[in-house]
Formats: structure tokens, C-alpha cells, sequence
């Protein structure tokens, strides 16, 4: 038998370091990942049917996982197929600055290396090393990319901290607030101490653990129990609601008591509320406008002032030796040994409880009263035929013709519009 003549190169192992680099380049000098290559080429017309994927930018916090390779793949494969068919393709790259995301892990890196925060590098310093990790992060995964033979069009790589992208959201920013839909004001936010940041719904992750559940009476005269977890918060307390309904309680609405708690003077209101639901606890709810979303709303319908007793840094701002600068969990301790001082307790009872704690650092969130800016979702808009926010999210897929796939995520979506606020 004859030998087939095989090319050397063949009977040796696939070395893909020997070939990836030469062949992206070579495509990549081509210059058919630009869609205006393509057209000047000939390969397609002028005129042909566009076909885009913006590709969602990874962060530069670290490097890209199996995740992306994932999605590089399957968008790659779409990007290919429709370049074949004469599409006028056009695959964006870029990556993502991720904020908080990149400081909280750039932080971390220099505590672990330098047992140093932020405080002892200084704003300029820490601004300075940010830029780097980020800058040697993109470099890493644009390389990444390019190892896996994603077809993007580099010339038109965008960075979501660039001036490009920086002054599109200034503007869009402008023009909302100029059309009423951003508005500035003292809300409830999620505060995070160890970040000294506001993070958002979406940053929180839940926790179950378990918790104690007191039910007291702020003294010995006063003539209703209420429930709570965060005994810490009650000197911050300016009413206790009750439902309107609930017979147990309607000889003691609209009367006020002057009450000294645990070394700290407060006023008390009892109210009528019809969100109280009178079936949990005792049915009396001690209201902390300053440090609970649902007590913020209860004074807003009732007009009751909002006493912080609890600062940034998760410290108490009240009282006096016993509890002023405390952190909260000493705090906690504190009032709840002064209640059983004082004889106050009438139950207690271990209870599952979800702490909401911050996704970056891991930090307990405490509900804060902050100067913010927010997107008003509700408000009808004259040039969008009076729809709001809401509803022209809706109709996006329900009018528009958007597609989510899987389909079973429209139920997400639709869960996360509904209960925008």
C-alpha cells in the first residue's frame, strides 16, 4: 500500500497557541467584523437588512467565566450565521466600569495586601488604582474575547465610563428631568455601612436566619403592646397605628404619651391605619418613620415627624452614655436588657427572618432617610400618549413586539414593572 502524503503540520498535536493569534489577526486585518468593509467589498448591498447584537458588557472586575464564554458563543454563532446570509451585521463590543462593583473588589485587594481602606489611600490614590485594575481587567478580557474568535467590530468598542456614554446619560438624564420623571427628595433607602453606599432592590440578597421577637410596652402605664425584632429603632418611634376596625384599640386613638425610654424622650401618637393588619402580633405596630420603608409611608398619610436615631455608619445617634455611638446590635442588647430591667416584656419567641444584607459586601442594610435622586414610573407623559413609565414598559412586549426568550421570563419581567414604585 502507498503512504498518503501528509502534510507535516498535520501529524502533529493542535497547538492553539501556534494558531489563534495568527488567524484572529488575520481576520481581524480583513476587516470584514465592520459592516461598511462588507459593503465596500461587495460581499453584500448597500441596502441589505441590518442585524445588531449589542454584546452585554462584561465587568471589569476580575475576568470572564464559563458564563460568557456561553454567551460569546451562542451570539458569535448568530453574528457568523447572519453575516453569511447578507446581513448588514454589526456585532458592539464593550465592557462595563460596574461601579461599586470594581471599587468594592479593588478595596478588598488592597486590605488584603496592604491592611489598608480607602480612608488611608485618600480619593486621588484610590481614584488612581481603580483606573488600573479596571484598565488591566479590560485588557484581560478583550484578549479573552478575541482568543475564543469572537467577530466584533473593535473599531467601535465602547467603555460604559467613556465620554461618548457618559454625556448620553447626562443628557437622558437632562431631558427626563426636564419632562418631570426624575425628581430629587428624602426618601427610604437602602443604606449599606460597610459600603457607604445606596444600593438598590436588585443588590440586596436575603438571608434566613433567625431572630428574636419581643413583644413589650414602652412603660409600665402605657396602655399597649407592640412587637419587634429591632428594639434598637423604638427610641425613634413617634406613634404606635392600629387598624380603625379593631375594637381592641379605638377608645386609645388620638391620644399621646410622653415617654421615657431607655434614657431617651419620646412622643407617642396612637393612630388609626387601615394597612395595619390587626390579626399579626398584637395588632399594634410601632411606627419609625426614619428607618422602616412601611412606617415612612404610615407617616406620610398621617402627618407624623420622622426622628433618626441611627446614622450612617450604623450607629445610634440618641441617648445617653448607655446607648449614644453604640452599633446597633449593642444597641439592641441594651434596650432589650433595660426592658427586662424594667419588667416591660411580655413575650418573647424565636422567629425565621430574612435580613436583607448588600450583594457586594455582605453588609447588614439599614433603612435611612437620604437626600436622593428618583425616577418617577407613575407619571402620565403629554407626548406618549399620557402613558406612563410603567405602562410603556408593558407594552414594549405586549404591543411593540418584543420577544424575551425563554418565554417564562416575561413573568419575570412583568413582576419586576408591577412593583415599581
Amino acid at each position: 500500500m502507498n503512504t498518503p502524503n501528509i502534510p507535516e503540520k498535520l501529524l502533529k498535536p493542535y497547538n492553539p497557541v501556534d494558531e489563534e493569534f495568527r488567524v484572529y489577526e488575520k481576520w481581524e486585518a480583513s476587516g470584514y467584523f465592520k459592516p461598511e468593509t462588507i459593503i465596500k467589498d461587495g460581499l453584500i448591498k448597500p441596502d441589505a437588512t441590518p442585524y445588531t447584537i449589542v454584546l452585554p458588557p462584561p465587568n471589569v472586575t476580575g475576568v470572564l467565566h464559563m458564563g460568557h464564554a456561553m454567551m460569546l458563543t451562542v451570539q458569535d454563532i448568530l453574528i457568523r450565521y447572519k453575516r453569511m446570509q447578507g446581513y448588514r451585521t454589526l456585532w458592539l463590543p464593550g465592557t462595563d466600569h460596574a461601579a461599586i462593583a470594581t471599587q468594592s473588589k479593588v478595596e478588598k485587594e488592597i486590605q488584603k495586601k496592604e491592611g489598608k481602606s480607602r480612608y488611608d489611600l485618600g480619593r486621588e490614590e484610590l481614584l488612581a488604582r481603580v483606573n488600573q485594575f479596571a484598565q488591566d481587567s479590560h485588557d484581560t478580557i478583550v484578549n479573552q474575547m478575541k482568543v475564543m474568535g469572537a467577530s466584533c467590530d473593535w473599531s467601535r468598542e465602547a467603555f460604559t465610563l467613556d465620554e461618548t456614554r457618559t454625556r448620553a446619560v447626562r443628557t437622558v438624564f437632562k431631558q427626563m428631568y426636564d419632562d418631570g420623571l426624575i425628581y430629587r427628595g428624602h426618601r427610604i433607602v437602602n443604606w449599606d455601612p460597610k459600603g457607604q453606599t445606596t444600593i438598590s432592590d436588585d443588590e440586596i440578597v436575603y438571608e434566613a436566619r433567625k431572630a428574636t421577637l419581643y413583644t413589650f410596652r414602652y412603660s409600665k402605664d402605657f396602655p399597649i403592646a407592640i412587637s419587634t425584632t429591632r428594639s434598637e429603632t423604638k427610641v425613634g418611634d413617634v406613634a404606635v397605628a392600629v387598624h380603625p376596625d379593631d375594637a381592641r384599640y379605638t377608645e386609645f386613638v388620638g391620644k399621646e404619651y410622653d415617654v421615657n425610654f431607655c434614657g431617651v424622650d419620646i412622643h407617642i401618637t396612637v393612630i388609626a391605619d387601615k394597612e395595619v393588619d390587626p390579626a399579626f402580633g398584637t395588632g399594634a405596630l410601632g411606627v419609625t418613620p426614619a428607618h422602616s420603608m412601611t412606617d415612612w409611608e404610615i407617616a406620610d398619610r398621617n402627618d407624623l415627624p420622622r426622628t433618626q436615631v441611627i446614622n450612617e455608619y450604623a450607629k445610634m445617634t440618641v441617648g445617653g452614655e448607655n446607648l449614644m455611638g453604640k452599633k446597633v446590635l449593642e444597641a439592641r442588647e441594651i434596650i432589650v436588657n433595660w426592658l427586662k430591667e424594667e419588667n416591660l416584656i411580655e413575650k418573647e419567641e424565636i422567629i425565621d427572618q430574612n435580613v436583607a444584607t448588600a450583594e457586594r459586601t455582605g453588609g447588614i442594610i439599614e433603612p435611612l432617610p437620604k437626600l436622593q435622586w428618583f425616577i418617577d414610573v407613575n407619571k402620565p407623559i403629554s407626548y406618549r400618549d399620557n402613558k406612563s413609565l410603567k405602562q410603556l414598559m408593558q407594552d414594549a412586549i405586549r404591543v411593540d413586539g418584543i420577544k424575551i426568550i425563554p418565554d417564562y421570563f416575561e413573568k419575570v419581567y412583568f413582576h419586576w414593572i408591577f412593583n415599581l414604585s
